[in-house]
This record gives structure tokens, C-alpha cells and sequence, in this order.
């Protein structure tokens, strides 16, 4: 449950760096979401999290959201293609994300999110810079940190031979 949850924060995180002012208004804006968007194709975010109130001895848990596209839909909202698996799920389906910048950085500002599947109450704040990302993330009363690269995807179709 928690690493859909964070798959959908970093997705959130993801769609927050695309948002912005409208592409008529400032091109230099408009200049920063196509980056933000050519940044997320096809990619991965690999990284670890935390949980509140967990020793600092132990290990940090490992993450991975898997990025198709991300396309800004409104000023604000972002669409975010990823594949999610979890358990026996696994599947690609589009996650609609509110996405604003701090002067130049995209952050995904998601509170208290219903998300079909997963359930209520998820809150995130994930920035974006360069080939990384850190935030912070929370489902009802529990939450934690997050961070980690921005990868390009292998491509996993098998060889030819």
C-alpha cells in the first residue's frame, strides 16, 4: 500500500514540475514545463523513503515509480502516465496531479487526495531538480521522507537474436 502511495506522490511530484503559467503568458515558463515534460518520459524514479518515528539504525525502505509521460492539462494539473505494481497488481493507468513552481523548481502539492484503489487522505510535497527529487509524504496518520534519482528506463523488450 505504501509504495503505490508513493508511486502516486512521485507521479504527483512528477506532474507538479509540468504545471505552471499558461504557455502564452511566459515563454521562458513555457520553456521550463516542455523541459519538465521531455525530463519524465519514459523514466524512473528510484529511490528510498522513510516512515516517522522509525529508528535512525534502521535500513531506509527502497521505492520505484515507473514514468510513461507527464502533460500538463491546466494551469495547475498535470497528467501522469506510470505504472504501478504493487503485489500482484500491475498496471499503467493516467494520475491527474496538482503541480505549481518555486520560481524555477516543479513541486507536486497534493493534499488529502482521494486516489481509486488506494484510498483517502494522501498528502505529498515533492520537488524536482535536476536528476533528483525529495519530498515528503502522508496517508492518514502516518508518513515520512522521500528522495531519490530521476533515471532513464532500460528498455526491457528482449534481444533479438
Amino acid at each position: 500500500m505504501w509504495t503505490c502511495f508513493r508511486l502516486v506522490c512521485a507521479l504527483c511530484f512528477s506532474a507538479a514540475m509540468l504545471s505552471g503559467a499558461a504557455a502564452d503568458e511566459d515563454p521562458a515558463q513555457t520553456a521550463r514545463e516542455e523541459q519538465f515534460s521531455r525530463s519524465m518520459e519514459n523514466c524512473v524514479l528510484v529511490g528510498s523513503f522513510t516512515t516517522d518515528g522509525q529508528s535512525d539504525k534502521e535500513p531506509l525502505k527502497p521505492e520505484r515509480y515507473e514514468i510513461e509521460s507527464a502533460v500538463k492539462a491546466t494551469d495547475k494539473l498535470w497528467v501522469f502516465t506510470v505504472r504501478i505494481r504493487y503485489g500482484k497488481l500491475d498496471t499503467k493507468l493516467p494520475v491527474t496531479v496538482p503541480l505549481e513552481w518555486a520560481g524555477e523548481t516543479p513541486m507536486v502539492n497534493l493534499t488529502n487526495a482521494s486516489i481509486p484503489g488506494l484510498g483517502e487522505g494522501f498528502s505529498a510535497r515533492v520537488l524536482f531538480h535536476e536528476n533528483r527529487y525529495a519530498g515528503t509524504w502522508q496517508h492518514g496518520t502516518v508518513g515520512g521522507h522521500m528522495f531519490g534519482k530521476i533515471e532513464r528506463k532500460k528498455d526491457e523488450s528482449p534481444s533479438p537474436r
